[in-house]
């Protein structure tokens, strides 16, 4: 017995999402122009992380804090351990008197032993902290782009099922209204089509609306218009670690920073020492002669431990701190990444047995339609297959999509970057 030829538009377009979707294992792949022309137009999810981070603030942050790193390094580089001071002064004698001394000087800032090399390390620890901590941000912000892609393109599926689904039920009441007409069927069997073509006009509708929310957000996110290919990535088979991870190296970079500064801070005991140099001319004054003296003095201020305390508890806080938080960094990476692979596997299950699922109720369908044909079975228990199979080849959509963005989650657990 055939088909019923309603059907077959039905069962096309079914296997059309499938294939778009990756849904159906025994699916054959279709290919079009159009098809291929839109794919070829969607960015990778490297290029949305790309155009994403041009518009953070992440990256204007990132950008500010190595330009702070580079300075306090060409600082450290310095001969100088602060700007040197100029100084004038001059002296007048008693009324009637003409005598004057002047005196101009400079003083230079001088190092401490080993000082000089201990800014220098904590300014390159500065520096590899920055570059660590962008990368860290980069991280965080591609777990907010992978996050928003995958919940577009599940917009995408499902608007695409909506109106799948919604010409279905058009080529269904077109039928039913031919066969009324005929006499083959009663005029409340064309008011029941008619009715579910009217319900999945308005979800087909509130699907596109749901759509163009989700393609504002990753428009306003990106700045793009289209959702990338995938939401996940090619990863090697070998298995995760957490070796390489941004936030464990920005966590062991901020140690190694907080380490440097208490070592700097111990060799800033006192103030720095400074050379000072000046020349002094003298005039006594009732035609005697003018004197030139020059002069050279050193000035090492003593460092007492009273006062530089206050600075060493802080630097050795803020090392207790960072060592802290590296622990609770390596703790929580690993509960997130055991918490991404436990949910990648049952995300596959689910999308294993709503792909069988779905496969089951088309045939229940195709089963039913052949008695619909045959006069055995009533228009309302077809239209109740139909439904249950759409609800169903949607479920398996949304599963589909939920297995890729749950790859790309155990990606983002793992520290790896589109």
């Amino acid at each position: 017995m055939k088909t019923h030829p309603w059907l077959n538009p039905w069962l096309a377009g079914r296997v059309l999402a499938a294939c778009a979707l990756s849904c159906a294992a025994t699916a054959q792949p279709i290919t079009s122009p159009a098809l291929n022309a839109a794919i070829s137009s969607r960015p990778t999810l490297s290029q949305a992380l790309d155009a994403a981070w041009l518009r953070s603030l992440e990256a204007s942050e990132a950008k500010g804090q190595q330009g702070r790193a580079l300075a306090e390094q060409t600082a450290a580089g310095a001969w100088l351990a602060a700007a040197p001071s100029f100084e004038v002064s001059q002296r007048e004698g008693r009324r009637n008197n003409d005598s004057r001394e002047t005196e101009v000087g400079v003083t230079l800032p001088l190092w401490r032993l080993g000082q000089r090399d201990k800014a220098a390390q904590a300014a390159q620890a500065d520096l590899d902290w920055s570059a660590a901590a962008a990368q860290a941000a980069r991280l965080r912000l591609a777990g907010v782009v992978r996050e928003s892609a995958g919940a577009l393109q599940s917009q995408e599926s499902e608007v695409r099922l909506t109106a799948l689904q919604r010409q279905l039920l058009q080529h269904l009441a077109d039928d039913v209204a031919r066969r009324v007409k005929a006499g083959d069927l009663a005029p409340a069997d064309a008011l029941a089509a008619r009715a579910d073509l009217a319900e999945a006009e308005a979800l087909k509708a509130e699907a596109q609306q749901r759509l163009q929310i989700q393609r504002a957000h990753w428009q306003l996110l990106t700045g793009l218009t289209l959702a990338p290919e995938s939401v996940s990535t090619q990863v090697a088979t070998a298995p995760l670690t957490l070796d390489d991870h941004p936030e464990l190296r920005l966590a062991g970079q901020a140690l190694e920073r907080a380490r440097r500064r208490v070592a700097l801070v111990q060799s800033q005991r006192g103030d720095a020492p400074e050379l000072g140099a000046s020349v002094r001319q003298e005039r006594p004054g009732q035609g005697n002669v003018t004197q030139h003296t020059v002069a050279l003095g050193l000035r090492i201020p003593f460092g007492t431990e009273s006062h530089s305390q206050p600075r060493l508890a802080a630097a050795l806080a803020e090392q207790d701190l960072a060592q802290t938080l590296e622990q609770r960094t390596q703790a929580r990476l690993s509960s997130e990444l055991e918490l991404a692979q436990s949910q990648l596997r049952s995300s596959a299950a689910q999308a294993r047995l709503s792909q069988e699922r779905a496969a089951l109720l088309r045939e229940r369908a195709t089963l039913i339609d052949r008695s619909f044909k045959a006069g055995e079975t009533p228009l309302p228990e077809l239209l109740r297959a139909l439904n249950a199979a759409a609800i169903a080849e949607t479920a398996a959509a949304r599963q589909q999509a939920a297995l890729g963005l749950a790859q790309a989650r155990l990606q983002q657990a793992a520290g790896l970057l589109p």
